[in-house]
């Protein structure tokens, strides 16, 4: 059967489905966690705390928080708000979504979340973590609705440091719905100001001061040497349940906003466990196992890095190709975060020392940030809440260790269904083409086989011909030789060394 006769859509949810359970995800809900969706509600504000004394959770509801998310985001994990303060100042408070209030641990729904560890994002279907009426209303920080939260406040000072934090629950409300795009098109001056921030009095002010100290907190970090990289993601465009084509999802300021104030959020977060003698369960990235190659490519663009993994080295040479090669910088990236190697997640005690984040410069790191879609932040919540209200620590080091690793295996699982529906996705663009040649860059090289991807398209495929003594970040010319829908598999053979190599 021709791709054109297909309903595209229904193949690649069919072919989702297979590879979550192959991957040992759970693609539906069980009965168990339906029945106890259907007794969940809303939590309702109370008006004071106990026995009429003062409200244990702040009431935050009249800031002027936002949501900045992607376009078709219905599960919102956080807001944010700045304040301006003395001597140039600035107070940043990030809401995070109270999922736990909602989902107890242990229970049907919890047991469900545990198992996948995040929402699935496929190029036809999401399986979220959550059932969608948690994720995408009780826990959702929905626009004019009072919402459970806690609070990360930060002060970060004129240089962009990170002078004081507080972390505490709160009710807000999301008096903005925004999307990254139209946000970022207005602050970069491409695009008129959204109407959602028009209609809120002083929302523009604050989004534009949110994005000075966003700027500010990068500029410490690269200081540090966190890694300015880019790379080329790609999802399928449907048109009704036709693929169109693969629209490539680029960075901007609005998403740089987010992204900033949650790896500082994420960083007081891990410190405040720490400071409350509470284990916690930290993402790392640990020292590049290939540094060596990086060093090699490096020496191909004429820099030389120093022997031993240096991520302000590193950083240097990314910033000079950035602005030598920026149409091309995407490749680099994406060789040298394969080189970097992949994140996990480890239990650590108070007084542990665990590695921090190479590719972000940061020491301190505890995913806590998007409850409704990663099981991490869901677990980092129940230990933040026990240490504020000084109770023990729900879990002990031992089951930490179990979890944070069982979490490192299903997000490896999870993107691993991902890519494979995406490469069904892009086979079925891309069978009406065999024979034809690409350029490509080289992604991946092991044992296992050599995977290179396209330039030009935004592909990735095997190289089952042709791939000895090629290596992450060479160059090749390829021609596609065959696609199989089904599994995924995309097969390139190399005819050449690449014309841009």
């Amino acid at each position: 059967m021709n791709a054109n006769d297909q309903n595209h859509r229904a193949l690649l949810q069919r072919i989702a489905h297979r590879a979550m359970l192959e991957r040992g995800l759970l693609p539906d809900f069980s009965t168990e966690a339906l029945a106890e969706l259907g007794r969940l509600q809303v939590p309702k504000v109370a008006e004071d705390g106990p026995a009429g004394g003062p409200p244990v959770i702040r009431d935050m509801r009249n800031l002027l928080w936002a949501s900045i998310d992607n376009d078709d985001s219905r599960d919102l994990d956080q807001l944010t708000v700045a304040e301006a303060a003395p001597s140039d100042k600035v107070k940043i408070f990030v809401a995070i979504a109270d999922v736990d209030s909602s989902i107890i641990n242990g229970s049907a729904i919890d047991q469900h979340a545990r198992t996948n560890t995040t929402s699935v994002y496929t190029a036809a279907e999401m399986f979220p973590m959550l059932p969608e009426k948690v994720s995408t209303d009780i826990t959702s920080l929905n626009f004019n609705e009072d919402r459970l939260s806690i609070v990360v406040e930060m002060l970060v000072g004129a240089d962009g440091s990170l002078e004081d934090s507080k972390i505490y629950r709160a009710w807000v409300r999301n008096h903005a719905k925004l999307a990254y795009n139209s946000v970022a098109a207005w602050l970069e001056k491409s695009g008129v100001i959204p109407q959602a921030i028009v209609a809120v009095q002083g929302l523009a002010e604050n989004l534009e001061l949110q994005d000075r100290v966003a700027q500010r907190l990068k500029n410490v970090r690269h200081i540090h040497g966190a890694l300015s990289l880019e790379t080329i993601e790609a999802k399928p465009v449907f048109d009704g349940d036709q693929i169109r084509t693969l629209e490539i999802d680029e960075t901007n300021r609005a998403k740089g906003i987010i992204e900033d104030f949650m790896i500082a959020a994420n960083g007081v977060t891990a410190r405040y466990l720490s400071f409350r003698k509470s284990p916690s369960i930290r993402r790392v990235v640990r020292t590049p196992k290939r540094w060596d190659r990086i060093v090699e490519i490096a020496a191909d663009h004429k820099f030389k890095l120093p022997e031993l993994p240096d991520s302000k080295a590193l950083e240097g040479f990314l910033i000079q190709q950035k602005a030598a090669d920026p149409l091309r910088f995407p490749d680099l990236s994406l060789a040298v975060i394969k080189l970097l190697g992949a994140g996990e997640y480890i239990a650590e005690l108070p007084d542990g020392d665990v590695p921090g984040h190479f590719g972000l410069a940061v020491k301190d790191y505890a995913h806590s940030t998007a409850p409704n879609r990663r099981y991490p932040d869901l677990l980092t919540q129940r230990l933040l809440k026990a240490a504020l209200e000084g109770k023990p620590a729900p879990y002990s080091k031992g089951e930490l260790d179990a979890l944070a690793a069982h979490c490192t295996q299903a997000e490896d699982a999870a993107n691993k269904v991902e890519r494979q529906v995406g490469k069904s996705a892009a086979a079925l663009l891309l069978e009406s083409r065999i024979g034809e040649q690409f350029d490509s860059i080289v992604t991946g090289a092991s044992e296992k086989g050599t995977w290179v991807r396209l330039l030009n398209v935004p592909v990735e495929g095997k190289l089952v011909a042709g791939s000895g003594g090629l290596d992450v970040g060479d160059r090749v010319r390829v021609q596609l030789i065959d696609t199989n829908v089904e599994r995924g598999f995309i097969d390139f053979k190399k005819i050449g060394s690449s014309r841009h190599g």
